[in-house]
């Protein structure tokens, strides 16, 4: 009989330590909690659930599985994991009797019905990206850098391009075989000469008709031959082929020369000589060009796709307006591009292109006439700061796109100030939103039958998340998951089940699976993953809560308040990390050791405050855009107003505020202290950029363009500008081989630190670690000096 575990919430019974919290208790390695579940991933039958947990506090984790119809999870064999992982990418055909899939580069064929599999390739060579195309008999793949088609009735096994860096075929002069003879000219009256003096010469000819002509009926052509297509020494990208294997797109990268990489210098290192690391490039240095193109094998004809008739593609940044003499007497140019996609329907009359600015300020999506080489604009999303938002991305990396049909297909947009789903009919030319509301579809997945959506979304509050279902055409939406908290679903193959992890503010991640519709309980499959003692402490549930801005938004804000008996009138802040990253939320925080720092700081009489300042993810674009061109302005102004809340609020005195973070949150920290000293009082900045304009170019040009191109911006951001102002108490603490934020930041605040002549403030290194600490004694370490800092500098 399955057994069912109900998910309580103990609030007030736990027994408490016996012994109050201390830094060495919490920071010491992390499985003294006990571990949650993690990865969940289902069998092909959809039968069994899999999942990564070490209940045994093993040295790592080991695989789990749990079959819908027992009692228990049960230890499996991890070889599993590779297997059902390329069953679960696999890729069916529309009739759903049939799938593909790559499994450590070959790829094979399954009938579903009998479960007949045929391995289809068997080589030392990597083959991947398997796809049905013409009609579904035949499955193409790709095979460096090449695209190859399987039949899956007769087994014949062919090459359809030979892409490389040799030869001589280019855009423009592909054409050869088809080309008219012009016998008016020159070279066309020679043309004529040879063919009608030499045999083998007009046999060949006629061949190749013959060979065009073929394609033009069947597409696929057993060619003994295949013409060369130059890649000119660039890397090609995005390699694939239209359904009916007439058209085969691909983007070519040309990487920029003269970027000089940073160098992360290790020194504590086995051989006892001092390692360079060579990382990343800083923000404003090149970047790379790309040019679409397309192949119609039918034509035998090769282009480039042109980026004129992109609407708007010469404008200008607002920013602009700023700088009017850079501009002065230049001619406006087409900004650079990249072009994702195709997206093709299954009979491939229509094709949708994804095409991004390198600017980042525009997103278009157009149709691709693949015959012509023309782009069609279909919808055009225009961010004075950038684009962005869950669904959107950039690029192929988190974008959701896809068809519901021949005539509609489906994509997310911030168009309403909130990423949303929207459906284009590509007949009627009508663009509809399926859904709406100040909330954000966080995820998207099309249901096999193409009749419904399945979406996460944070719709009933910013920080709860649920799993629903809708119709394709917007109607019938049903909340399938019943709790507050957060989820990470994991959707069966035949969408009949659902595996989440599921966790409240308090209480980690467990596992549960569940039935996949409205109603249904939910099983839970771990139960108290944590250790008994850390089921001892009784961890605090904080206030979630909304702070009034100066400029009337609401800053959600997370508030751990101690018992009177304890306060102590002083308040810290944590500042989290990233930017855009949520931590105001009603699920267990990934800032776990942050959590039980904070409950430390409450027994110790602290009021401790963590918001969504500006920034932060899950309120929309204009609270994702909040800090555009001013990093350091909006952000920390809501900081700010929180502060005068908690003073007016809950009996804060205002010379008694403190605040730490890292990262985006040691950034915050340092810019609290040298421009708003006499709101913060001491502040642990771990990790901080000091200087923008010395990040890495993705993050960064975002938010304040490039250096040279938005001086205004990275002055009005970068914390060394204002070290000046520091007047109070800073801790500074910095891993040594921090390959994201480089330790060269604090060496030249230090710098400028010493000059101003500045006493207050200290650095502590840590030779060993990178951005994210690893080792326990390196964080007890920081956090012993962070408590030390509030200690002598917050409390009375």
């Amino acid at each position: 009989m399955r057994k069912i575990f109900l998910f309580i919430f103990i609030t007030s019974t736990i027994n408490a330590f016996a012994q109050p919290l201390t830094v060495d208790h919490i920071m010491r390695d992390p499985k003294w909690m006990g571990t949650s579940p993690s990865n969940a991933f289902w069998s092909n039958d959809s039968k069994t659930v899999y999942f990564n947990w070490n209940p045994q506090k093993n040295s790592s984790d080991s695989l789990y599985a749990f079959s819908i119809n027992g009692t228990a999870p049960e230890k499996a064999n991890n070889s599993i994991i590779e297997r059902n992982s390329a069953l679960n990418n696999a890729i069916y055909n529309l009739a759903g009797t049939q799938m593909v899939y790559a499994f450590r580069g070959d790829i094979y064929w399954t009938e579903i019905k009998t479960n007949k599999t045929i391995r289809v390739t068997q080589t030392e060579e990597q083959e991947n990206n398997p796809s049905f195309i013409m009609n579904d008999e035949w499955i193409v793949f790709t095979k460096s850098p090449n695209l190859f088609a399987w039949h899956t009735k007769t087994g014949v096994l062919m090459q359809l391009t030979n892409i490389g860096s040799g030869g001589s075929a280019t855009a423009g002069n592909f054409n050869r075989a088809a080309a008219m003879i012009n016998t008016q000219t020159q070279d066309g009256w020679l043309q004529k000469q040879q063919l009608d003096l030499f045999e083998v010469l007009k046999e060949r000819k006629d061949k190749r008709e013959q060979r065009a002509n073929y394609v033009r009926n069947n597409r696929i052509v057993y060619n003994d031959t295949i013409k060369r297509i130059s890649t000119d020494g660039k890397m090609m990208q995005g390699l694939q082929i239209s359904p009916d294997a007439r058209f085969v797109t691909y983007r070519l990268y040309q990487a920029p020369s003269g970027n000089k990489a940073t160098i992360v210098p290790d020194y504590v290192t086995e051989s006892g000589y001092t390692t360079d690391l060579n990382t990343r490039t800083k923000v404003g240095n090149a970047l790379g060009k790309f040019d679409f193109y397309v192949w119609d094998r039918m034509r035998d004809t090769l282009m480039q796709i042109k980026t004129d008739a992109i609407p708007g593609i010469q404008d200008l940044p607002d920013y602009a307006k700023d700088y009017p003499k850079r501009y002065e007497g230049k001619k406006p140019t087409n900004r650079p591009v990249v072009i994702y996609g195709p997206y093709w329907n299954s009979n491939a009359s229509f094709a949708i292109v994804d095409i991004r600015s390198q600017d980042n300020k525009d997103r278009w999506i157009m149709q691709l006439e693949a015959a012509s080489g023309k782009l069609l604009p279909i919808d055009r999303q225009r961010d004075n700061a950038w684009i962005g938002g869950p669904g959107i991305g950039g690029g192929n990396f988190g974008t959701k796109i896809g068809w519901i049909n021949n005539d509609q297909f489906y994509f997310q947009s911030e168009t309403s100030g909130y990423s949303h789903l929207y459906v284009f009919d590509v007949k009627t030319q009508n663009k509809k939103a399926l859904t709406a509301g100040n909330y954000e579809v966080q995820d998207l997945r099309l249901s096999k039958t193409k009749q419904h959506f399945y979406l996460l979304t944070n719709e009933t509050h910013p920080g709860k998340l649920n799993w629903y279902r809708i119709k394709t055409d917007g109607t019938a939406k049903e909340r399938i998951t019943a709790w507050e908290g957060g989820y990470e679903v994991s959707m069966s193959p035949d969408e009949k089940w659902i595996a989440y992890r599921y966790s409240y503010i308090n209480k980690p991640w467990e596992l549960f699976v569940q039935e996949n519709a409205p109603g249904k309980k939910p099983i839970q499959v771990t139960n108290l993953s944590m250790s008994d003692e850390f089921k001892k402490y009784d961890w605090k549930e904080a206030k979630v809560t909304t702070i009034p801005a100066r400029d009337g938004q609401s800053i959600y804000a997370r508030i751990y308040e101690p018992t009177d008996s304890k306060k102590n009138g002083a308040a810290v802040f944590f500042v989290h990390g990233a930017g855009y990253l949520q931590n105001v939320h009603y699920w267990w925080s990934s800032y776990f050791r942050e959590y039980m720092f904070n409950n430390l700081l409450v027994e110790k009489g602290y009021t401790v405050i963590d918001i969504d300042y500006r920034a932060s993810s899950g309120y929309g674009r204009d609270w994702r855009t909040g800090i555009y061109r001013h990093m350091g302005g909006k952000d920390l102004t809501d900081h700010v107003d929180a502060a005068d809340f908690l003073v007016k609020n809950y009996g804060i005195d205002k010379n008694r505020i403190g605040l730490y973070g890292g990262s985006y949150g040691g950034f915050i920290t340092l810019m609290g202290l040298f421009t708003t000293p006499d709101v913060f009082k001491a502040g642990a900045a771990l990790r901080p950029v000091t200087d923008w304009a010395h990040y890495n170019h993705g993050y960064t040009a975002n938010i304040l363009n490039e250096p040279v191109q938005d001086s205004i911006a990275y002055a009005k951001s970068s914390p060394i500008n204002f070290a000046a102002g520091l007047k109070n108490h800073l801790l500074i603490c910095h891993g040594m081989v921090d390959v994201n934020v480089h330790f060269q930041d604090v060496v030249r605040l230090s710098q400028k630190l010493i000059e101003l002549k500045k006493e207050n403030w200290e650095l502590a290194v840590y030779p060993m670690e990178d951005h994210g600490f690893v080792e326990p004694s390196s964080w007890t370490d920081e956090y012993k000096r962070i408590l030390k800092l509030f200690e002598e500098k917050l409390k009375k």
